[in-house]
């Protein structure tokens, strides 16, 4: 069941990973400007990046809750590696999915830019290393006595002889 729902919870996840992180990188490139050297919209700026900023928190507990299935961190890490790989293969093709998905517009260049400057593989690459580690695929619970014996008290040596 924990996988199952880690499962659905991973799908979830993978647009709002990347449509968040999309739209909070395009937000934060039109409110200042580059040339000469100023924040042009204080407002949009703050609010992009407490969006990134919770699209990062999002993946820093992903990547680290031990009581997570490990699909919630696989299923966005394998879409967004397989996009890049995909990006890779054919950039037209792919490039031509954002203005085939709502919501167009600004979003579209936000996903084509990250898409291409490799920021969705380093995404995908970041999910995809809680997976490898066994205790994540277990049910959690402790089945052996040894691992719960606290070996610098007193109390957890047991008798002497």
């Amino acid at each position: 069941m924990r996988h199952a729902f880690g499962f659905f919870l991973g799908v979830l996840l993978t647009p709002a990973l990347a449509y968040g992180a999309a739209w909070g990188f395009v937000q934060g490139g039109q409110s200042f400007d580059g040339t000469g050297q100023e924040i042009t919209d204080r407002t949009r700026i703050y609010g992009a990046f407490a969006l990134l900023a919770a699209v990062g928190l999002v993946m820093g507990v992903i990547i680290v809750a031990r009581w997570a299935s490990p699909l919630v961190s696989l299923v966005p890490a394998l879409a967004l590696l397989g996009f890049s790989v995909a990006f890779l293969v054919d950039p037209g093709r792919i490039l031509d999915l954002p203005a085939k998905v709502p919501p167009s517009g600004d979003m579209d260049d936000g996903l084509r830019t990250l898409l291409g400057s490799g920021a969705y593989a380093m995404m995908g690459f970041a999910l995809l290393v809680p997976t490898w580690a066994p205790r994540r695929w277990g049910s959690g619970r402790r089945d052996d006595e040894a691992a719960d014996t606290d070996f610098y008290s007193a109390a957890g040596r047991g008798p002497r002889v």
